[in-house]
């Protein structure tokens, strides 16, 4: 099969979900009002607080979610064919993820912008509140630990790209100056941000930059580890306008204009799809497709990360609740196509099946490499890019993606840290730096305490990103559907990919539990425990509160 019909009938399908779904849901289900006085105004504080053009909005949000965690799981899905990766991605982007990040959003802004963690307390129950702060800090920890490990590895692999990843902190830097003080209207801001972002990717290949190996014992790994929760401590205290929002905002315009390159590349040279539609023949050891292809692919097609997002800092944000549909649902939009860039890059960027199949010999193989290499060949073949130079433009892409994601991440943990503080009453808690100061110390305990001195510990609790991540996904919809009910709204909109979502992640927590202990990981067996217990007791809770709730309105009607 051509890999134009496959990108056309995606971004096609997508498109009409944006149209159509997100417009039925925004008005008929989340009835969202463009009346209704946001916290960002309600609070506004310069810092946290700050109403926010709805494009530079949607850049935060989108760049903060995407990570590369679209590339990663996609470009590892299409071990099973890349069929199912395509199928889940597009349907997963227009009925669960752009439905769940647009709610998300509704749900906080609704409620003073809390987060969907401590909402927990009031739609569902306090017992269910803690357990679930304790998924998500997990989550957060995974997320901040492994990006960490993931973007030093690039930088090492990949020198060409040190120059405009760093460059382009500072890029943001004065942008955001021009942006918030409204120095230059926003077209002409964005144009000469992209122009220099690209200019440093130009400039990268001529001007790479690697660390010593070792530096006082300490490995080239392990500096740029603590480099990076360094920049992204001093980065989570500054205001979100200063760094946070043009950042995102800049790099959400440098993935567009990425995507643009790549799909055009396509549409030129029609590179057929090598790898097979559905692959009967994987190596090994490949567990199977079910559950593990809704937890292996998360973000590009729903994924939990995102409801902290929306809840922690784009409601914060957010200057009328009817951009709730531009920024969530069309963010999901955004990183849909990005995952449906990755499967066409790591089938088709591939010049025989012998070649794809060399890559793909074991489960987990793949991942950013295979997209780097793939989208490097399908960008020399079609628009005649230098091979370097395409291979510096996706490797940025998938570094700064990895940044935000881990800015925002390292913020949202803070936010952990203070709500903790004020539901246990801990009131130096409650103070922005020291609440950092436990984020980043977690973060490196993790990184250094568990995977010694290179630094890559957070690798250790990877394994159960993907089922927590889809687990947290399913209880944020749960906090959505029981607000839905008690404001007497229809919730099978939700309740359907809750209940999918549900399924699929306690399954998969069930066979990993197996897998832990066949291989004797008690660590991650009990971690896998702790997981399990709080999705069971959570969505139990969750059902006796719908339950009582659908009985009240019975008797009332």
């Amino acid at each position: 099969m051509n890999a134009i019909l496959l990108m056309l009938l995606g971004l096609g399908a997508m498109f009409l979900g944006y149209v159509f779904y997100s417009k039925f849901v925004a008005e008929k289900i989340y009835q969202l009002d463009p009346n209704f006085r946001t916290p960002a105004h309600e609070f506004e504080d310069g810092v946290d607080f700050v109403p926010t053009n709805k494009y530079v909005l949607w850049g935060h949000h989108f760049t903060s979610v995407a990570g590369a965690a679209p590339i990663i799981g996609p470009a590892i899905a299409v071990i099973w064919g890349w069929v199912p990766a395509f199928l889940w991605v597009v349907f997963g982007t227009i009925f669960f993820a752009g439905v769940h990040d647009a709610g998300a959003i509704w749900a906080s802004n609704r409620n003073k912008a809390r987060s969907i963690g401590a909402l927990t307390g009031d739609v569902v129950g306090r017992r269910s509140q803690s357990l679930f702060m304790i998924v998500i800090f997990l989550v957060l920890l995974m997320v901040n630990a492994v990006f960490a490990t993931a973007i030093s590895g690039l930088l090492i692999n990949f020198p060409s790209s040190v120059v405009p990843v760093w460059g382009a902190i500072f890029v943001a830097l004065i942008i955001g100056q021009f942006i918030f003080r409204k120095w230059m209207n926003l077209g002409t801001v964005s144009i000469l941000g992209v122009i220099a972002l690209y200019a440093l990717i130009w400039a990268g290949p001529s001007y790479p930059i690697e660390l010593p190996e070792t530096v006082f014992g300490v490995s080239d790994n392990a500096q740029w580890i603590i480099v990076l929760f360094l920049y992204a401590a001093i980065a989570s205290l500054l205001p979100v306008w200063m760094l946070l929002q043009p950042r995102d905002y800049i790099n959400g315009l440098q993935l567009f204009i990425g995507l643009i390159l790549l799909y055009g590349a396509v549409l030129i040279s029609g590179p057929e799809l090598v790898a097979p539609a559905f692959n009967t023949n994987t190596p090994e050891g490949t567990p199977s497709l079910v559950p593990l292809l809704f937890v292996t692919i998360a973000c590009g097609a729903i994924s939990g990360f995102h409801g902290l997002v929306a809840s922690g800092t784009t409601s914060k944000q957010l200057d009328k609740e009817t951009d709730a549909r531009f920024v969530g649902y069309f963010g999901a939009i955004g990183e849909g196509s990005l995952s449906l860039a990755t499967i066409i890059a790591a089938t088709a960027g591939f010049a025989t099946l012998a070649d794809w199949q060399a890559v793909y010999h074991s489960f987990g193989q793949g991942g950013v490499a295979a997209f780097v290499s793939g989208g490097a060949n399908i960008l020399e073949n079609g628009i005649g890019l230098n091979a370097e130079i395409s291979q510096t433009l996706l490797t940025v892409m998938a570094v700064l993606f990895a940044g935000t994601t881990m800015d925002t991440g390292l913020r949202l943990q803070r936010y952990i840290f203070q709500e903790w503080g004020n539901i246990y009453n801990i009131k130096w808690m409650e103070k922005a730096a020291p609440a950092t100061l436990l984020a980043v110390g977690s973060c490196l305990l993790l990184a250094f305490g568990a995977g010694g001195a290179d630094g890559s510990g957070g690798l250790l609790i990877w394994p159960l990103f993907g089922t927590t991540n889809q687990l947290l996904a399913g209880l944020t919809l749960l906090v959505i559907t029981t607000m839905l009910v008690k404001l007497g709204r229809p919730m099978y909109v939700t309740l359907i990919p809750l209940l999918f979502l549900l399924v699929m992640a306690i399954y998969a927590l069930l066979i990993q539990l197996m897998t832990f202990y066949q291989k004797s990981d008690w660590f991650l067996l009990s971690l896998d425990l702790v997981v399990l217990v709080a999705a069971i007791w959570i969505s139990l809770e969750a059902a006796s509160t719908l339950t009582r709730l659908r009985r009240e309105q019975r008797n009332k009607a």
